[in-house]
């Protein structure tokens, strides 16, 4: 499984950025995949998930209400979006896309996510 993170960059306060994300090889629709973001300094921190089958979502309090995660197909690859609506400068990280195979439920850890892209950096301006 390979995933491609994309879409970052540079934004005022209170502007919108939309992430994409290309998951490819032998990913199946039992997964999920997440979006985590790690900020200088800090841990990574999780921000949003999505399962491939029926879509169900999970939010990070701190984004909820102003994030939406989605998911597409594209012949044989997954899409995956994070729509960053009303963006803060607390927001500035590099965000990653991640997915993990069928265990259940929708992890919120990052140990326990399988596969990760190489990060795409969004820094919000004040």
């Amino acid at each position: 499984v390979q995933l491609q993170a994309s879409g970052g960059g540079l934004v005022q306060a209170g502007e919108s950025l939309r992430l994409s994300c290309v998951a490819s090889g032998r990913i199946f629709s039992s997964y999920t995949m997440g979006w985590f973001r790690q900020a200088p300094g800090k841990a990574r921190e999780f921000v949003a998930a999505i399962t491939l089958s029926g879509g169900s979502t999970v939010y990070a309090v701190s984004v909820k209400d102003r994030f939406a995660i989605s998911k597409a197909n594209a012949g044989a690859k997954k899409m995956v979006y994070l729509q960053m609506n009303s963006l803060k400068p607390e927001d500035t990280a590099v965000y990653y896309c991640a997915a993990h195979r069928y265990i259940g439920s929708v992890s919120e850890l990052p140990g326990q996510y399988d596969y990760w892209g190489q990060g795409t950096l969004v820094t919000v301006s004040s």
